[in-house]
């Protein structure tokens, strides 16, 4: 029995049909065995996130022999920007990794001084909080919204891409800019004189290229896997904020799971974001170069 949709409550209406088929004696589709954790993201398997999630899976099913099972999900392939907190929270996935900017609007207000413009200079500076006892505060202060915290990554410092070059505040003036739905970023862009463009991340590139948007801003890593730079003839290097993920759990999964293998989801976890971490920095210095 297979279900495709993209729509959550039809998509958990459709678990349930296969659970009443499998109390009917119908045929369903066979499981494997082993606890499955699946992990959803909305960007390419290929970027830096995308392949943290993969080296995660791996070092887990090497590790676990058969106790757990990872499935990863990119692209927004389950879930996306809109739907993938609720998702969480419902427990139709087990990990995610959103960007910080959307805890703001998840009732988490605290992360949304991440997108308050030159907070930091550089990715020590970012790590020093995120790696320390206030990063672990923040993580801590998502159980208020029923979500286990493990971790962070760095995507990178955001630049500014538009049709134009934007070296000038002025240049910002009427300008349509995505923007992640944060209400810090919003207010960036309105004080600049441009019109900010709340979309989810996996319609950012149709939405360029289409002149839905005239712009975005973007870790430069973003711009080499998405594709950006074949709708952007402009790029503005103003590291002017900085962008990251949190690897957040549901929590009733998370409490049920034995503790050697939370022991050994957290290890795993930990390396597989400093791999992502690594790759991230790579790639800006990739960009850079080129």
């Amino acid at each position: 029995m297979m279900c495709r949709t993209r729509n959550l409550r039809r998509r958990l209406a459709c678990w349930a049909l296969g659970a009443l088929a499998l109390a009917l004696g119908l045929p369903v589709q066979a499981e494997r065995p082993g606890v499955l954790v699946r992990f959803s993201h909305v960007v390419a398997a290929d970027t830096p996130k995308g392949r943290m999630a993969q080296h995660f899976k791996k070092l887990v099913e090497e590790r676990g022999k058969g106790r757990l099972r990872v499935e990863v999900y990119p692209d927004s392939q389950l879930y996306g920007d809109e739907d993938e907190m609720e998702a969480l929270r419902l427990g139709a996935v087990e990990l995610l990794a959103p960007s910080l900017s959307k805890f703001g609007t998840a009732g988490v207000p605290e992360f949304e001084v991440f997108d308050l413009p030159f907070l930091f200079n550089n990715l020590d500076e970012v790590r020093r909080v995120t790696q320390g006892p206030l990063g672990r505060q923040l993580l801590d202060r998502l159980e208020r919204q029923q979500m286990v915290g493990l971790g962070f990554m760095d995507s990178g410092f955001k630049q500014m891409s538009a049709r134009r070059p934007l070296t000038t505040p002025a240049d910002f003036q009427g300008q349509r800019l995505r923007v992640q739905a944060s209400r810090v970023l919003v207010a960036q862009m309105r004080a600049l004189g441009a019109q900010a463009v709340v979309l989810p991340f996996g319609e950012t590139r149709s939405a360029l290229a289409k002149g839905v948007v005239d712009g975005a801003e973007n870790p430069l890593s973003n711009f080499i896997t998405q594709g950006l730079a074949g709708v952007q003839s402009d790029v503005s290097l103003t590291r002017h904020g900085y962008l990251g993920y949190a690897v957040v759990s549901n929590p009733r999964f998370w409490n049920s799971l034995a503790p050697a293998d939370r022991e050994l989801l957290g290890q795993a976890l930990a390396e597989a974001l400093a791999l992502g971490n690594r790759l991230s920095a790579g790639l800006d210095q990739q960009a850079l170069a080129t």
